[in-house]
């Protein structure tokens, strides 16, 4: 039996979770240092007590939110939504231990600001702990010794982004294939493949890479029994890769696997449930608060710039296809193209007020209407007009895929500069892309960035707004 290294990755873990407790203890101290004057008596007096709870509800947070942060590929959007639900989870924890243990209600100031400083530091500890890791790995170290079985397209493409990605901690040691020619383009090849094996052992491989054909299982299977035997982490790239290139989900029925085209955050019931509480606070708030200001002005300014009701509502494409009314200030005087023609840079339908509420996206405030009867979410694929829908739909492939979640009033590809008028099928196509790509990668954190960036848009406007 061959004796294998032993990774340290599981070193990584340890050093990054005491770093989280240090970081965290330190947090503790030091606010309840800054804080003593204000603290409540009760709090103060069974302050061990409360150290304690704070420690145990780390242990508790990070069962269920596990450190990744030696993972081969990881990009920060993924870093920052981690650290947020570990502090989030962390918070509730901790406040639950501190009214079970009759702490009083006045020591939620001491939470508030001890939260809001672990929420900023936390993420930027882990942000630091990861760069760190990488460029540990860009130096030669923690890396995984790794085989490529297989010298075809997939063998070879393979290849080039595990030598060209340093930081992914990837060392290719050999390439093996049956034909001998490859020696002359790869100068790691090193035999067919029945000298896998033998390599596998006299080198202390940690992973191997099959990308042979399925016509090849009879290879495949030997492979497999022998990485399995061998404690070599085995891998197989799809032959389907090559005219199916994005992230795919593996699940299972009972033993047979299956694959689904992409992650959908939303077809989750707990994350429909928060955005759907988020679009509900968020609308109420603005509804309840700026809405009543802005209508009582934009209705007046409405009336005086041309005859017509104060509100337009359209025909819009909704969640799966369905159909449903949406709502905007009125911003063009009153005409027979509505739902043919959309708005163009220098349309003479549009009135003067209705410019101004195009370019600072005043006109969609009614939409938040939309939003409380469950058409539409505040963020999300802008909807579209039927005749739009129908077109494009068999212009473009995935176009229907932005449907499978709520249409939202703003959008991550109107916040990317792909909104306003679509002048071709191309401006369409990215703009699907930008579509596709919010579905696949939801959270309430991406949710919050698209908000912020359209509010930022609404003051210094947008040259594709009219």
């Amino acid at each position: 039996m061959v004796q294998k290294r032993k990774g340290n990755n599981f070193l990584i873990k340890w050093l990054v979770l005491i770093g989280d407790l240090l970081l965290m203890n330190a947090i503790f101290f030091l606010v309840s240092y800054w804080m003593r004057d204000h603290l409540d008596p009760v709090f103060s007096e069974k302050k061990d007590e409360a150290f304690l709870l704070l420690n145990a509800c780390y242990f508790f947070s990070v069962y269920f939110v596990p450190i990744k942060l030696s993972e081969r590929t990881l990009y920060i959007e993924e870093i920052v939504k981690r650290a947020s639900s570990f502090v989030l989870l962390h918070l509730v924890l901790y406040v639950s231990g501190l009214f079970l243990f009759s702490f009083h209600i006045q020591s939620i100031d001491f939470v508030a600001v001890f939260y809001l400083v672990f929420f900023i530091l936390f993420n930027l500890w882990r942000i630091v702990a990861r760069k760190s890791l990488k460029a540990y790995r860009s130096a030669g170290r923690n890396f995984q010794r790794v085989v490529i079985v297989g010298a075809g397209k997939n063998g070879l493409e393979l290849y080039d982004e595990l030598t060209h990605q340093e930081f992914f901690g990837y060392k290719v040691i050999g390439v093996f294939d049956d034909n001998p020619e490859i020696a002359a383009i790869l100068p790691l090849y090193k035999g067919t493949i029945s000298e896998v094996g033998e390599f596998c052992l006299k080198n202390e491989v940690d992973e191997l890479y099959c990308t042979l054909p399925s016509s090849q299982d009879d290879k495949i299977s030997r492979l497999l029994s022998f990485s399995e035997k061998n404690m070599i982490r085995f891998y197989i790239v799809p032959e389907f890769y090559r005219y199916l290139k994005k992230k795919l989900i593996l699940g299972n029925i009972e033993h047979l696997p299956v694959i689904a085209l992409r992650d959908e955050p939303l077809q989750y019931w707990y994350n429909r449930l928060i955005k759907r509480m988020s679009d509900i606070v968020f609308s109420f708030v603005i509804l309840l608060t700026v809405f009543p200001f802005i209508w009582l002005i934009l209705a007046i300014l409405i009336k005086i710039s041309s005859p017509g009701p104060v509100f337009f509502k359209q025909l819009r494409t909704g969640l799966y296809g369905k159909e449903f009314y949406c709502y905007k200030f009125r911003s063009m005087s009153m005409n027979g193209d509505a739902d043919e023609k959309q708005a163009e840079k220098n349309d003479s339908r549009k009135t003067r007020i209705g410019e101004f509420m195009r370019r600072t996206n005043l006109d969609e405030f009614p939409q938040f209407f939309n939003v409380l009867k469950g058409d539409m979410s505040v963020v999300g694929p802008r909807p579209h007009m039927l005749k739009h829908t129908e077109m494009y739909s068999h212009l473009i492939d995935k176009y229907m895929v932005r449907h499978l979640v709520k249409p939202g009033i703003t959008g991550w590809a109107q916040v990317t500069g792909y909104r306003g008028e679509i002048k071709d099928v191309i401006y369409m196509e990215e703009r699907i892309k930008r579509d596709v790509w919010y579905i696949e990668n939801y959270s309430l954190l991406l949710d919050a960035k698209i908000v912020v960036r359209t509010i930022i848009n609404m003051f210094y406007g947008d040259e594709n707004a009219y």
